[in-house]
């Protein structure tokens, strides 16, 4: 029994269709202080501390180096705050960054940032290997850059590889090294008379204040080390925020005493100069080099541990090819990603390998910071959508995540436009492949949300009258199987533009067609619409017979003002239907829709789309809504070789050129491309001249009397229908919104 309420349990717990195998915290995991605090902290206090503070120094002055550690501290803890309201809301797993950007704003924005943010990670194990190979080397020059550094490589490797508990160890001793060298910082002497100003160097020797904080900014940037490691967090949701605002007070509790050290030991021009000032005014010097060899280790060991749980997370959701998908697995109790460890490997020794990384390291910081920025938009969107399954303990207002993003968004120009910009293009291609791919997610995100925000402000702001010139015919097409009827949804397709709304409509027999047989339906017309590549609604009612549903559908379908203006239909196949068929179009027309009946051959298709035929008497009623048809569809990608054809019928022919001249500049104003063929009667009726003129025709407008105007609208329409059996393809149009189609098409 007690089995059974654990499974049930671990059930609900778990998040429908979640394709992560990893468990949301796991007992025993990394805590607070090793599995967040430690990698942050280490990582912040880097190599720029080291070998590129003084030089901050010496150019700024202590003034201008508490502004730039402000400025580039607030612009990180707005992003920890980010992070925070997103870690405290949901619960975070494997991939860290990627993993709440894809859960936010889909896999495909997840997929965009994630994959670059791998390769950062893993060429970033690169960097730091072979910066610490430098500074072995300057010390002890017998030995060989290159190969300090592929074997550096492998050696943290291997330590990831045992486990990422074992890897947070190593870093203590890290830490440990660091602490010793920032004592024997503290505890130092001058090595000179100090001339440092408040605002810089006085001489030609400093740098713009810009060009500086460029240079410092990414010492600040660490903070994405700890929540790289999520999936090995026991409990994330409280070891993201502590450990990240830990990692962020004590960095800038060391960056902004460090400068009064200095500016009080050496002069600018030593600080400037001297990449290694701090080793002269330390109490220990060697200590200082213990300092910058633990630096480049920790990182490296973040590095190497934080890109396989990104890789292991994207293959385990599908973003990566299907042949790759093996680099989701994982192994022992700690699910360690050992795969993706031994390829982030392989990536790292090639890198070493080839020697200089300094022409791409400006494009590894951008993914970074592009990351940081994203993650500040979807806290953002997600607090400014209010929406009740977003409820973080650390709530956030969303401006200051807003402005979180701009601060990095401005800060990745200020460094490098150049990495900037091909940063943002590998982000947008990899974004493009992913959105043709048609991935689907098992889990909502925030875009859809966004939707709903903006249809509400739309269909609020869409209250009021429209204006004629706004008109577009927002279609209701009643196809019954869209399969036998497709040239109505093509045709309904062609006028819409994808701009105006179209629903294809269906109506079910009430016996036999339970619920969730409709909704199945919906959902095969749905995707059949979308592998046709046609953007449309679907709907469908029960009723005891076609016409009551498409009454009922005309009746009740639509949002406020935003109801379709325009029914589509086909031709009534029974003629013991007639009387019905007419007693329905006479409801659409007393709703104010719109009628376009289409009388189609279903066995041929519209093949030649080379002319259309409109029987033309005006710009009022049935004539202006035909031409503002005629102009949609001779306007669509299916249409747009045709030529219309503006048909008019004169008794004489001085009736004819009169009719001509009074005419064709009215064709010309309107702009619609139109043909004008004025034809002679001499006598004949409209039907054999309907027949003579049109029969080449591809597609034809008649306009068709108003149900009211007409004694008996049934025969009238038996006759309409007997009339033009012939022809081809032919729409009655029938209009009935009080909308003056010759505002729609005026100048």
């Amino acid at each position: 029994m007690l089995s059974s309420v654990k499974s049930v349990w671990q059930r609900f717990k778990s998040e429908p269709g979640e394709t992560q195998t990893a468990v949301p915290g796991k007992e025993g995991g990394l805590g607070t202080f090793g599995g967040v605090f430690t990698p942050s902290i280490l990582t912040i206090l880097g190599v720029i501390m080291y070998l590129r503070y003084g030089w901050v120094v010496g150019n700024v002055g202590l003034f201008g180096a508490f502004l730039i550690v402000t400025l580039s501290t607030g612009i990180t803890l707005l992003t920890a705050f980010s992070i925070s309201a997103i870690a405290t809301d949901q619960r975070v797993r494997i991939g860290g960054a990627y993993y709440m950007i894809s859960r936010s704003l889909g896999l495909e924005t997840g997929g965009a940032v994630g994959i670059p943010l791998f390769f950062a990670l893993a060429l970033s194990v690169a960097l730091y290997t072979v910066g610490f190979a430098e500074s072995v080397v300057n010390v002890f020059p017998s030995l060989n850059q290159r190969v300090v550094g592929l074997i550096t490589t492998v050696g943290v490797t291997a330590l990831a590889i045992v486990s990422a508990k074992a890897a947070i160890r190593s870093q203590y001793v890290i830490m440990a090294a660091i602490a010793v060298s920032l004592i024997s910082l503290y505890f130092g002497k001058p090595i000179e008379e100090s001339d440092i100003e408040m605002w810089g160097a006085s001489d030609r020797l400093s740098e713009p204040f810009w060009v500086v904080f460029a240079v410092f900014f990414p010492a600040v940037t660490g903070i994405m080390a700890g929540v790289n490691l999520s999936g090995d967090l026991e409990d994330p949701g409280k070891s993201i925020p502590w450990g990240t605002f830990a990692a962020i007070g004590v960095g800038y509790l060391i960056y902004m005493t460090l400068p009064m050290v200095l500016a009080t030991r050496a002069d600018a021009a030593t600080l400037i100069e001297d990449p290694l000032v701090m080793r002269r005014i330390s109490f220990w010097g060697d200590a200082i080099l213990l300092g910058v060899w633990g630096a480049t280790l920790s990182s490296a060991v973040g590095s190497i541990l934080g890109a396989p749980r990104v890789l292991q997370a994207l293959a385990r959701d599908g973003v990566l090819p299907r042949w790759l998908r093996w680099l989701g697995h994982g192994s022992g109790e700690e699910d360690t990603p050992r795969y993706g460890t031994v390829l982030t490997m392989v990536i790292a020794l090639t890198a070493v390998a080839l020697g200089d990384l300094n022409a791409i390291a400006p494009v590894l910081t951008m993914f970074f910071l592009a990351t940081y920025c994203v993650l500040n938009v979807a806290a953002g969107i997600e607090t400014a959508l209010d929406s009740p399954s977003f409820r973080p303990t650390f709530k956030v207002h969303w401006m200051l995540s807003l402005l979180g993003a701009v601060g990095c968004i401005s800060v990745m120009f200020l460094i490098n436009t150049t990495a900037t910009v091909i940063a943002i293009a590998c982000i947008i291609a990899i974004f493009a492949w992913l959105k043709r791919k048609g991935m689907k997610a098992a889990w909502g995100d925030v875009r859809q949300g966004l939707w709903m925000a903006a249809v509400r402000s739309g269909l609020l702001r869409h209250q009021n009258n429209p204006a004629p010139k706004n008109w577009r015919p927002h279609l209701l097409v009643l196809t019954g199987a869209p399969t036998s009827r497709w040239h109505l949804v093509e045709l309904a397709s062609s006028w819409t533009h994808d701009r105006a709304l179209m629903t294809v409509a269906t109506v079910f027999p009430e016996e036999g067609f339970p619920v969730e047989r409709q909704q199945k339906m919906e959902t095969n017309i749905r995707d059949h619409l979308a592998e046709r590549g046609v953007q449309a609604l679907v709907r469908s009612v029960s009723a005891s017979n076609p016409f009551d549903g498409g009454e009922h559908l005309v009746e009740a379908y639509g949002l406020g003002r935003l109801t379709p203006n325009t029914v589509v239909l086909g031709d009534t196949e029974n003629p013991d239907h007639a009387e019905r068929y007419c007693t329905m179009i006479r409801n659409f027309y007393h709703s104010q829709r719109n009628v376009l009946i289409v009388q189609h051959d279903n066995d041929t298709d519209f093949d030649r789309r080379e002319r259309i035929d409109v029987w033309w008497g005006g710009l009022e009623g049935n004539g202006g809504l035909m031409k503002v048809m005629a102009y949609l569809l001779n306007t669509s990608f299916l249409w747009q070789d045709a030529q219309v054809v503006l048909k008019m019928v004169a008794p004489t022919e001085e009736a004819a050129e009169q009719m001509h001249q009074n005419v064709e500049p009215i064709v010309k104003r309107i702009r619609i491309g139109a043909e004008l063929n004025v034809i002679v009667g001499n006598g004949r009726s409209f039907d054999d001249i309907l027949h003579e003129s049109s029969q080449d025709a591809d597609l034809i407008f008649l306009g068709m009397a108003a149900p009211d105007e007409v004694d008996d609208f049934t025969s009238y329409y038996r006759e309409l229908h007997s009339r033009t059996r012939d022809l081809p393809a032919t729409i009655y149009t029938l209009a009935a919104e009080p909308v003056a189609f010759r505002e729609v098409l005026s100048d």
